[in-house]
């Protein structure tokens, strides 16, 4: 795929910096398409080494990416191929995964609020930065009865510590870009309307360094391995969605057994609850 046809991604290049831009309107839903085009664009940019850093920011000024898409229900046979590329992952883990071991530095520019699997994407990210006055991030499964599903869980425990992962886990509180950064979620606060120049003097920056130095610098802070983690993840998720995703969202040793159109609508009802919460 072009690096100019995708339909929810708007991408720019130049001075080895990626700027990629989520648009899918009305609110950044993680749908089907999207988590294609993710996967296609990073899989393309991963083996090119003039790119160095690769930055996220969102069309939509007040979300980043708000929540799963209730309509991803029907793009199962679409997405198989993609979650079949990392069996120790379902279909949403396996996006903040992709991030997670990317070869560029990965920043988020914030400027809106990320919830669910917005706020997964999010931690997943190398750094983020995000307006002071305007970003807000939350955990908010726990809202709808459940446990993250793409990470969550996982990352959270990395990036802020047990206690405070289990404040964002249980509250499923949406929190300002201070406390974000108090709590070590995001790199820092920074007033909005400096946002776009800081980032881009942190992009720049890191960019302006030799691929050889940013991977040494990736390869020993590397990644944790977090497989039996979110193996965990997955099966704690399925089950307090009572067994009822459609198959496909599971790959590999994570897949679950037959499910009901009854549990499509009640994974529908989960995610207009989250919407509802925006």
């Amino acid at each position: 795929m072009n690096l100019h046809e995708y339909t929810t991604l708007h991408v720019a290049i130049d001075a080895g910096v990626a700027r990629i831009t989520l648009d899918n309107p009305p609110v950044n839903v993680l749908s089907g398409t999207l988590i294609r085009e993710l996967h296609d664009v990073l899989g393309t940019l991963r083996d090119d080494r003039s790119v160095r850093v690769i930055v996220f920011s969102s069309a939509n000024p007040e979300l980043f990416i708000a929540h799963v898409d209730i309509h991803i229900l029907g793009e199962m046979n679409e997405l198989h191929a993609i979650a079949d590329r990392n069996p120790d992952a379902n279909l949403f883990q396996g996006v903040g995964e992709l991030l997670r071991h990317q070869p560029q530095v990965t920043i988020v520019k914030l400027a809106g609020k990320a919830r669910a699997g917005g706020a997964e994407f999010v931690t997943a990210a190398d750094m983020t930065f995000a307006a002071r006055e305007s970003a807000g991030i939350g955990q908010s499964e726990v809202l709808m009865g459940i446990v993250p599903g793409g990470g969550g869980t996982q990352y959270l425990g990395e990036r802020v510590g047990r206690n405070r992962a289990l404040e964002l886990l249980l509250t499923g509180d949406l929190v300002d870009a201070d406390t974000a950064a108090a709590y070590g979620w995001i790199n820092r606060a920074v007033p909005a309307a400096e946002l776009d120049a800081f980032v881009d003097g942190v992009a720049e920056k890191i960019a302006s360094l030799s691929p050889e130095l940013i991977a040494a610098a990736k390869q020993l802070v590397p990644p944790a391995d977090l497989t039996e983690g979110l193996r965990a993840e997955n099966d704690s998720w399925a089950e307090l969605v009572n067994g009822t995703l459609p198959p496909r969202l599971m790959t590999g040793a994570l897949e679950q057994g037959a499910q009901t159109p009854a549990g499509e609508r009640d994974l529908e009802s989960l995610l207009r609850s989250v919407a509802a919460g925006l």
